[in-house]
C-alpha cells in the first residue's frame, strides 16, 4: 500500500528526537450536550485526553493516530498542535471519517453518558479507527525513542507498537476499557508495566492474568478510590474529595496524567516500585478531584493557567483549597 501525500500531516525531513510519551488509541471529538442543548465540543477519548493534557504540561508528546481527511480531523490535529504535541505521526486517510462521540451531561448530578448517535439528528456518528502496521513503521523513531508508551485500545498494529516500545525500554502503560480478542490481550499484558482498569468491568478478565514480574496494576473502584497491586503486595488510595461535582468525565484520565507525569519526573532518579508510584497516583487523584468542578474532560486545564495545575499535582494546593469562584 503506497503512502499518499494527503494521507498524513506535514512532517519535516529530519528524524524525530526521543519523546517523553508516544501513544495511540481512543481519540475522538467529544460533543457535549446538557438539557439546554449543545454546550460545546472538544478533543476527547481517554488516549486523546491523556496525550493532550501531558503536552499542555510541557511534556514532549507524539500521538500515533488514524484520522479522516475532514474538518473533525483538522480540529483534533489543531488541538494537539496548540498543546505543543508533535502531530507528524497522525495519519489522515480519505477512506475513513474522524470519530465523534456525543456526551450527555446532567450538571445537577454530575452524571454523564455517551452515545455514537447524534442527539440532534439521530444519525450514527463515525467510530474510532485503529492505526495499521504502516503507521507503526512510519512512527518507529518515536515509538522506539519514547520513555512511556500509552494505549487504551488493542489491534494487531497497536500490539506491534507496544512490543517495539517495550524492546526499547519504554514503560508500557495500558488502560483497556473493553477487550474482545483474548490472544491480543495476552500479548499486550505480557508487555505492560502499568495496567489500569476498572474493577467492575475487567477484573474477571485480567485480574488473574500473567504479567511481567515488575508490573503494577491500578484497579479503580469509582468514587471509593483505587488499589495498587504488585507481586502480591497491595496498597489502597482513598479518593480525593472534589470541591464540587459538575462532571466526572475525564476523572480516570486525570489520574493517568498524574501517574505518567510522575514517572517522567523520576526518569533520572532510578527505579520505582508500587510504594513510590503511590505518590504519582495521589497526584493524579488530586487532579481528577479538581477537574470534577468543570464540564468537560479537561475543564481544569481550559479554565486555569498551568501553574495552578502544577500546584495541584505537587500538592501545594489541595482541590478543596481552590477559590470556588473559579468554578462559577
Amino acid at each position: 500500500m503506497e503512502r499518499q501525500q494527503d494521507a498524513f500531516t506535514k512532517r519535516s525531513a529530519r528524524s524525530a528526537s526521543p519523546v517523553d510519551v508516544a501513544g495511540t488509541g481512543f481519540t475522538v471529538l467529544d460533543r457535549l450536550y446538557s438539557d439546554d442543548g449543545k454546550m460545546g465540543e472538544a478533543l476527547g477519548g481517554s488516549c486523546g485526553n491523556v496525550l493532550v493534557s501531558l503536552a499542555m504540561l510541557s511534556r514532549s508528546v507524539a500521538p500515533v493516530l488514524a484520522l479522516g481527511c475532514d474538518e473533525v480531523g483538522d480540529q483534533l490535529v489543531e488541538t494537539f498542535e496548540a498543546a505543543g504535541a508533535d502531530t507528524r505521526y497522525i495519519a489522515r486517510r480519505q477512506e475513513i471519517a474522524s470519530p465523534i462521540l456525543a456526551q450527555q451531561l446532567d450538571i445537577t448530578s454530575g452524571q454523564h453518558w455517551f452515545s455514537f448517535v447524534c442527539p440532534e439528528t439521530d444519525e450514527k456518528l463515525p467510530r474510532y479507527t485503529s492505526i495499521v502496521a504502516q503507521d507503526v513503521e512510519y512512527a518507529a523513531d518515536v515509538i522506539n525513542g519514547c520513555s512511556v508508551f500509552y494505549t487504551d485500545r488493542l489491534s494487531e498494529a497497536i500490539v506491534e507498537a507496544m512490543e517495539a516500545a517495550a524492546r526499547s525500554g519504554a514503560v508500557v502503560y495500558f488502560e483497556p476499557s473493553a477487550v474482545d480478542d483474548d490472544a491480543l490481550l495476552s500479548r499486550a499484558l505480557s508487555l505492560t508495566r502499568i495496567l489500569k482498569y476498572s474493577s467492575d468491568r475487567l477484573e474477571d478478565l485480567v485480574g488473574s492474568a500473567q504479567m511481567r514480574s515488575d508490573a503494577v496494576r491500578i484497579v479503580t473502584y469509582g468514587a471509593e478510590g483505587l488499589e495498587l497491586r504488585q507481586s502480591g503486595i497491595t496498597a489502597w488510595c482513598d479518593a480525593v474529595r472534589a470541591p464540587r461535582v459538575r462532571d466526572t468525565c475525564g476523572s480516570g484520565d486525570m489520574v493517568t496524567v498524574g501517574v505518567i507525569d510522575w514517572i517522567l519526573a523520576q526518569a533520572t532518579q532510578g527505579a520505582w516500585n508500587l510504594d513510590s508510584l503511590r505518590s504519582g497516583v495521589i497526584a493524579g487523584q488530586r487532579l481528577a478531584a479538581a477537574n470534577c468542578a468543570y464540564a468537560g474532560a479537561r475543564g481544569l486545564f481550559e479554565r486555569n493557567d498551568l501553574e495552578l495545575v502544577r500546584q495541584i499535582l505537587s500538592g501545594e494546593i489541595a482541590p478543596l483549597d481552590l477559590q470556588m469562584d473559579l468554578f462559577d
